[in-house]
């Protein structure tokens, strides 16, 4: 019995080696040409920088006040003084559109920020504890048993129209996924033969949710992330379309859409601007996820 403790002691106070500088370093210069090789990534990164900084700093790129109504310059084709023309209350398309990127920016990083988190906190407990399972689960499976959008206008026709509501409504409606995916993740891990040694040597279950099972789930959350921002944003634009989301006049995608709905014909522009303001945002945020995940998932690099 001694000999056997003296044996475990010595291999818990074993410290591995330390890795030699040029391994260090080839590493991570492995690591650099994965990811400058992964065209999805790297597409998808520049754009984002192009949204960050337009969503930082939209005073910068912004030519005119996005509130100013200029009776006298409606409805102009796009010019010099106004690239992306006029809209019905001759207000700039170009610094709506900017401003409207900045809001949806703001929206989306929100959502997927306190979406990911809840879903974090949900998912890992429900995988832990049978009883948080049933009562997660089941509250997770009504909500999503109502179609998004459908849930979405319910709660903010409770709530009103606000930023804040919307991102409140949001949270509430994805989080349900994002449970479900760190759900399955973590039970694959909780059965892993490491997790089944940690208990018998008798470690916490906190420090086995979070030291361990958590750990090895970010990946999986920080991809599904990705695809939340690029949710959060088409469906911000639906509901402030429908009149549900950012009360106008606030410069936001949708409010843009819905009002150039009327003059989609003359007036081309009030739509057609906006429109493909949100499709470089889910498209940005979909190459950025896809390539990601390739980047992360170590079965994909080992066949490559």
């Amino acid at each position: 019995m001694a000999a056997d403790n003296a044996k475990s002691q010595a291999v818990g106070s074993y410290t591995a080696p330390s890795v030699a500088p040029e391994l260090g370093k080839e590493q991570r210069r492995r690591i650099f040409r994965r990811f400058i090789t992964n065209t999805g990534v790297v597409a998808g990164s520049v754009i984002l920088l192009i949204i960050i900084v337009l969503s930082l700093f939209p005073g910068w790129f912004a030519t005119h006040d996005p509130y100013l109504i200029d009776v006298a310059s409606r409805f102009q084709k796009p010019n010099a003084e106004h690239l992306f023309g006029t809209d019905n209350f001759g207000r700039d398309v170009w610094s709506r559109v900017v401003y409207g990127v900045k809001i949806s920016a703001e929206v989306g990083f929100a959502v997927s920020l306190g979406s990911s988190i809840l879903g974090l906190i949900i998912g890992l407990y429900a995988s832990y504890y049978r009883t948080l399972d049933h009562l997660f689960m089941r509250i997770s499976d009504g909500l999503m048993a109502f179609p998004g959008i459908l849930l979405a206008l319910a709660i903010m026709a409770m709530l009103g129209p606000s930023i804040r509501n919307l991102v409140i409504c949001l949270i509430a409606v994805i989080t349900p996924h994002v449970a479900r995916v760190i759900r399955s993740t973590a039970l694959i891990i909780r059965e892993q033969t490491y997790i089944e040694a940690m208990k018998a040597l008798g470690a916490s279950s906190t420090r086995i949710l979070w030291g361990h099972i958590a750990l090895n789930s970010i990946s999986n959350l920080i991809v599904q992330a990705s695809f939340i921002f690029v949710e959060a944003i088409i469906v911000e634009a639906a509901l402030s379309f429908l009149g549900a989301g950012v009360p106008l006049p606030t410069p936001s995608l949708g409010n843009m859409l819905i009002d150039g709905k009327m003059y989609i014909f003359n007036s081309w522009w009030m739509t057609a601007f906006p429109g493909a303001a949100i499709l470089v945002l889910a498209l940005a945020f979909n190459l950025f996820g896809d390539g990601l995940r390739d980047f992360l998932d170590p079965h994909t690099t080992a066949r490559k």
